[in-house]
């Protein structure tokens, strides 16, 4: 089994965004994530997002997966729209 290095973004970042979606390459849990969501933040926010989820004792991206999940719940689980 060979090892993957980390992998540089491309230079200009609408491209890397827009880009077409490719599989994860690793484990099933990342094969559950097909979709990234990017938003801008103030370094001040990443900071407090950062602190909150470690002392929470999860990574941040599980942290906002259950944030959303809780605010946009799918229509079979709240209200229906």
């Amino acid at each position: 089994m060979s090892r993957r290095g980390f992998v540089a973004r491309p230079n200009d970042p609408e491209h890397w965004i827009k880009a077409a979606d490719t599989p994860p390459a690793r484990g099933d849990v990342a094969n559950a994530y097909s979709a990234r969501l990017t938003i801008d933040i103030t370094p001040e926010l990443r900071g407090r997002i950062k602190v909150a989820a470690f002392r929470r004792g999860v990574t941040v991206a599980d942290m906002l997966r259950d944030l959303l999940a809780r605010e946009f719940p799918s229509a079979t689980e709240g209200d229906a729209p």
